[in-house]
């Protein structure tokens, strides 16, 4: 009946995102005698429901075997959420095809495409000295650097997660030459405010750094020595809900300022809900120590975003941008108010939402998510990709992932796909090594804790994370490192895969691999370079990374046997010199070959 490819810009182009007022182009190939007067239904997309918007004729342009070939161009004039379909009669029609409008001057940080960031869990990473001394609350401060963390629950059947390694600010600034030497371009902290927990997302002062981890000035200057390597620093920020050991909710009694949980006169009460005051309060999925809050309370809002805000507060001390935790429990207002007060005091901080789905898709709360329309996020943590590469190289079947791949390019903004953070694993995942190497997942928690992949696990692990991390350095956005990934730190699910940086017990092989990425990532064509995938067979996934310079193809084979890849124009393996048309890509390998030319 007809031919469309909706991921090909020879059927619509551009390809992504689209700009407002930008014009389209959709060429459709229709059956001969099918239809005389095809046209393009346009219609705006209102979270489940749809809303007609505009149509527009397509144009004979000729014929193509038994196909006569037709042509529309049209723009559409507001951002948001489309669909698009060809009508070919009353009673025909196509299938439809979604289509994101962003704002026409949406523009993502050039500073961070083409670089690499590295995500460190501050209390593991390394410390210069303990400072426990200044902290006035119940906490375990550990002296068994590298230790398991705790998992156990206590005599009231909870995990206080309250045990402390020492990981802080001044370690960090210490080891920015390492950083340098791995490559790093941006350092993602995960939450570093005041709070009872070692992970922080719990907070209990928006306005303060946790003593553990070290004060403002330590901040300031990390932000200041990691700026002279070229480097920048961006903060975790939990916005969806504090502690409940809080200074605004104050369930403990621990601050001196009267919380919400103590009096309904505290100025902090609006921020919550009550189902009855006290003792029933709206929670972060049915946490206790978890109380929700109100985003769209006024004043809520300005403390975090106002003039003299939250946002500025650290912004002014040096941070160059902000990873919003769970950000479909933001509503889309407060996203809006956030980026405008965030660009506002820096027009070019980043600003990245942990999203675990297609965010051009979204649903949160039966809401459509403007996420990438302009007036939002620069960029998402990219899971969809981290599956389907873990897929790929655990299954040796690329399909997922060349879906995957297309659907981004597709429907993502260009200037959002420069920026999307690649990750393979994350503080809410297991460790990545352990993922591919492990045959058998330990039953018992306990077994879990002490678990290390054999002899065996350990090479295929270190096989495969060489293929995976390839991948996620190569593909468009920006790679994440989850520390100790570079060294071989293993681990199950948390607080397994939370365990301290291994200084000096680095596994070498991998972590050369990793500052071998970073030198490769150095060419431009990782930057804002475009993306076409070569060949997709199964095991044998093939791309290319180009721009008007030059162009890199990554040929990964997965398969039992080696295959012969052929060029149609010669090309090097990277850091050879030889020029060659054709090459043997032996069974589970991979190639880095490079073109100085188009």
């Amino acid at each position: 009946m007809y031919i469309f490819d909706n991921q090909s810009e020879a059927f619509r182009y551009p390809q992504g995102g689209i700009g407002e007022n930008t014009e389209i182009t959709v060429t459709i190939h229709i059956k001969k005698g099918f239809t005389s007067n095809p046209k393009i239904l346009i219609e705006k997309r209102k979270n489940y429901d749809k809303h007609f918007c505009k149509e527009v004729a397509l144009s004979w342009i000729g014929t193509e075997g038994s196909y006569d070939v037709y042509k529309g161009i049209f723009v559409i004039e507001e951002y948001g959420h489309y669909y698009y379909s060809f009508i070919f009669d009353e009673n025909n029609s196509s299938k439809t095809y979604e289509l994101l409008v962003h704002a026409g001057d949406y523009k993502t940080p050039q500073w961070i495409q083409g670089g690499m960031i590295y995500h460190i869990f501050v209390d593991r990473f390394h410390r210069e000295k303990i400072l426990n001394k200044i902290i006035d609350r119940k906490i375990l401060v550990r002296n068994d650097w590298g230790g398991i963390p705790n998992y156990v629950p206590d005599e009231e059947v909870e995990i206080k997660n309250n045990d402390f390694f020492g990981g802080n600010i001044d370690g960090i600034i210490r080891k920015l030459p390492y950083l340098n030497e791995l490559g790093v371009t941006t350092i993602y902290l995960s939450p570093i405010f005041e709070a009872y927990s070692n992970h922080k997302y719990d907070v209990g002062n928006y306005l303060k750094v946790d003593p553990m981890f070290g004060d403002e000035k330590a901040l300031s200057q990390l932000c200041k020595e990691a700026e002279r390597y070229g480097m920048g620093v961006i903060l975790d920020g939990v916005f969806s809900h504090t502690g409940d050991d809080s200074l605004y909710f104050n369930k403990y009694g621990s601050y001196d300022d009267i919380g919400a949980y103590q009096s309904r006169m505290s100025p902090y009460y609006d921020w919550y809900t009550f189902n009855e005051w006290n003792d029933d309060y709206k929670c972060w999925w049915g946490i206790k120590t978890l109380p929700e809050v109100k985003e769209e309370n006024k004043d809520y809002i300005n403390f975090i975003a106002g003039k003299n805000g939250v946002i500025k507060h650290w912004q002014d001390i040096g941070i160059k941008g902000w990873r919003l935790d769970v950000a479909d429990e933001l509503p889309d207002s407060f996203l809006k108010i956030f980026r405008t007060s965030v660009k506002a005091h820096n027009h070019d901080a980043f600003i990245v939402g942990e999203v675990w789905e297609d965010a051009a898709n979204k649903f949160s709360y039966d809401k459509l998510k403007e996420y990438l329309c302009g007036h939002e996020l620069d960029s998402v943590t990219n899971y969809p990709l981290k599956d389907a590469i873990i897929h790929y190289v655990k299954n040796k079947d690329c399909s997922l992932l060349y879906e995957t791949m297309n659907l981004i390019i597709e429907k993502y903004p260009p200037q959002t796909v420069t920026s999307l953070m690649n990750i393979v694993g994350t503080h809410d995942t297991a460790r990545i090594l352990t993922v591919l190497g492990n045959e058998t997942r330990p039953e018992s928690r306990d077994e879990r804790a002490v678990y290390k992949l054999n002899k065996d696990e350990l090479k295929k692990g270190i096989s495969l994370l060489k293929t995976a991390s390839l991948l996620q350095f190569t593909l468009p956005g920006v790679p994440c490192v989850y520390y100790g990934d570079e060294a071989g730190v293993e681990g199950f699910e948390d607080p397994f895969n939370r365990m301290c940086y291994p200084w000096g017990n680095e596994n070498r092989e991998i972590l050369n691999h990793y500052k071998f990425l970073s030198s490769l990532r150095k060419n431009d064509v990782f930057k804002e370079g475009s993306y076409k995938c070569i060949v997709h067979d199964k095991d044998v996934f093939v791309f290319e990374r180009y721009n008007q310079k030059n162009k890199i193809i990554i040929a990964v084979n997965l398969s039992d046997e080696e295959i012969t890849l052929k060029l149609k124009r010669g090309m090097k393996e990277y850091c050879a010199e030889l020029i060659k048309n054709s090459y043997t890509l032996k069974a589970g390998k991979y190639l880095i070959l490079l073109s100085d030319y188009l």
